[in-house]
């Protein structure tokens, strides 16, 4: 008989949930490319539940040219009517409008410190904050560090970055690793 892996207790719902617990969520992140997914796919998702994203992941890499933020700065007009039309994607105008101007700002930064990497992962001086959570309960959805982080972005230009927003994204890219302590993901087990 297999034995069932212990996860954390909001991704039991789905399978699709299940993959992305197992194999991104609290993994650490350093590539551009892939902070800019998650950026991208964190701001769609507020005020959403996250299978929500997930369910329209790969319809959000077609529709946004595999989140290249270089074409994306680019997008004309037409391209955003475009996506506003794109029954396979959030179609909020606002958040796809910050699509642009974010991807615009995400270059801007990478100008000045290099690299996007650099200057997100220098907020926790380049290795994930372990925290050990005994149950879901106590994953909180901000911290004074999310607060910074959230207000330094906005400063750059970035919209749909708030505090929230931020922390999904410091989880979903390994910057805080929350796997409650029962989870088979949780650094006491690995």
């Amino acid at each position: 008989m297999k034995t069932q892996r212990k996860r954390c207790s909001w991704c039991t719902s789905s399978e699709l949930y299940q993959k992305y617990h197992d194999e991104e969520w609290g993994v650490p992140v350093y590539d551009d490319k892939t902070l800019f997914e998650f950026l991208i796919l964190e701001t769609f998702q507020a005020g959403l539940s996250w299978i929500t994203i997930l369910n329209k992941r790969e319809n959000f890499r077609a529709a946004f040219d595999a989140f290249d933020y270089i074409k994306i700065a680019n997008y004309t007009e037409a391209k955003i009517q475009d996506l506003l039309q794109d029954p396979g994607i959030i179609r909020n105008q606002l958040k796809i409008r910050s699509a642009v101007s974010n991807a615009i700002s995400f270059i801007k930064i990478q100008v000045e410190f290099g690299s996007f990497s650099k200057y997100i992962w220098d907020f926790v001086d380049g290795k994930p904050i372990i925290n050990n959570r005994k149950n879901i309960s106590e994953v909180q959805a901000t911290t004074p560090l999310s607060d910074a982080i959230s207000k330094d972005l906005k400063k750059r230009g970035f919209k749909f970055v708030g505090s929230t927003v931020i922390y999904a994204h410091m989880q979903a890219t390994g910057m805080v690793n929350d796997h409650t302590e029962d989870c088979w993901k949780a650094p006491q087990h690995q």
